[in-house]
C-alpha cells in the first residue's frame, strides 16, 4: 500500500508533552479560613473601599453557602422596601434543601 501506513494517516499531529496545570498544586478541598484571614481580608477590602466586593464577602462569611449559590443571589432576596433582611432564605442547588441565614449588620 505505498509508503504510509493506512492506521496513521488519519491521527492529528503529536504534540510535546507538557506538565499538567496543577502539578504540584494542592487539590481537592482547602482548610476553612481562619478568623484572622477573615478579619484580614474584611480590613483590606474596606480601607480600598471596595464596599461591592466586600458585601458579596460578609454575606458569604454570614450564610455559609456554597459559591455557586452565592452566585445564584438576587438582590431581591436580600433587599425588600428598602432596606436589608434581617433573615433570607435560598434553596442549595447541591441539596435541594432551603436554608435560612441571618444577615449581619455590618453586611
Amino acid at each position: 500500500m505505498g509508503g504510509t501506513d493506512i492506521s496513521t494517516a488519519n491521527l492529528p499531529a503529536i504534540r510535546a508533552c507538557r506538565p499538567a496545570w496543577n502539578k504540584g498544586r494542592i487539590v481537592g478541598q482547602k482548610r476553612p479560613l481562619l478568623p484572622k484571614h477573615v478579619w484580614a481580608i474584611r480590613g483590606r477590602l474596606e480601607i480600598a473601599g471596595h464596599t461591592r466586593d466586600l458585601a458579596p464577602f460578609n454575606l458569604a462569611i454570614d450564610s455559609k453557602l456554597r459559591g455557586c449559590d452565592l452566585v445564584k443571589l438576587l438582590v431581591a432576596d436580600v433587599y425588600v422596601a428598602g432596606q436589608v433582611k434581617e433573615r433570607a432564605s435560598i434553596v442549595q442547588s447541591k441539596t435541594g434543601k432551603p436554608v435560612r441565614f441571618e444577615i449581619s449588620e455590618g453586611t
